[in-house]
C-alpha cells in the first residue's frame, strides 16, 4: 500500500485530497507547515508527496530544495494556486516531478499520483554519475578520478553533479546560480568562476571548459 505524505495547510483542501486518496487504497499523512512537511519527507517512510507552495514555516519551494539537496528522490507533485510560469519552471527546475494549479479536479490529481509512482518503481536508481574517468558517488558525496578520491565542499558537489547530469551542454552562470545558490543570489557575483576554479584544482583543468561570453560546460 503507497504511502502518501501531503503538506497543505488549509485544512479543507487537506481533507478532501485525504479522503479520496483513502478512499482509493492510499495510506496519507497530512503535514500542516514546511517544517514538519520536511521532516517527514526526510524519513523515508513515504512513497511520494503531494506540496503546496504556500505553506507556514519553509515554504514548498525551501522545502522542494532542501529535499533535493539532501539527495532523497521522493516523487514530489506540487499542488499550488500559483500559476505563473516563473513559479512553474522554478518548480520543475527544483526537483519538482508534476505541477497541478488549484482548483483542480481530483480525478486528474489521482490520475497523476498513479503515473508518478509507476514511473518511481521503474527507474532504477543511479548511485554514480560519471564522465571518463571521473566518478561521482551520490551516496558518499565523493569524486573520484583516475583512480584517486576527492572530497568535495557541499557547493562543490551539487556542482559538479549539475555538471555530470548535462554533459556536453553549455550552462549560464545564471543557470548555475540558480541552481546551486537558489533564488537569493546575486546575479553579479562571480562566485560561481570562483568554484569551477576550485573544482578544475581538485579534478583537473580540463574537467570543465570555458565557453566565452556563455558560461561553462563539461566536454
Amino acid at each position: 500500500m503507497n504511502r502518501i505524505l501531503i503538506a497543505e495547510d488549509e485544512e479543507r483542501i487537506a481533507s478532501f485530497v485525504e479522503k479520496g486518496l483513502r478512499s482509493n487504497g492510499f495510506t496519507t499523512t497530512v503535514a500542516a507547515d514546511g517544517d514538519t512537511a520536511l521532516d517527514h519527507a526526510l524519513s523515508g517512510r513515504f512513497d511520494l508527496m503531494l506540496l503546496d507552495i504556500g505553506l507556514p514555516g519553509r515554504d514548498g519551494f525551501t522545502v522542494l530544495r532542501e529535499l533535493r539537496e539532501s539527495r532523497v528522490t521522493l516523487p514530489v507533485v506540487v499542488l499550488t494556486a500559483r500559476d505563473s510560469v516563473r513559479d512553474t519552471v522554478a518548480g520543475l527546475e527544483g526537483g519538482a516531478d508534476d505541477w497541478m494549479t488549484k482548483p483542480f479536479r481530483f480525478e486528474e490529481l489521482l490520475a497523476r499520483v498513479r503515473l508518478r509512482l509507476r514511473t518511481a518503481a521503474r527507474a532504477p536508481e543511479v548511485t554514480v554519475l560519471r564522465s571518463g574517468d571521473l566518478g561521482l558517488d551520490l551516496r558518499t558525496r565523493r569524486a573520484r578520478v583516475s583512480g584517486r578520491t576527492v572530497d568535495l565542499t557541499a557547493r562543490e558537489f551539487v556542482l559538479l553533479e549539475l555538471f555530470l547530469r548535462h554533459p556536453g551542454q553549455v550552462l549560464s552562470r545564471e543557470q548555475i546560480l540558480s541552481h546551486v545558490w537558489g533564488y537569493d543570489f546575486d546575479p553579479g557575483s562571480n562566485i560561481v568562476d570562483v568554484y569551477v576554479r576550485a573544482l578544475r584544482k581538485k579534478l583537473g583543468a580540463e574537467r570543465l571548459e570555458t565557453v566565452r561570453g556563455m558560461g561553462y560546460r563539461m566536454p
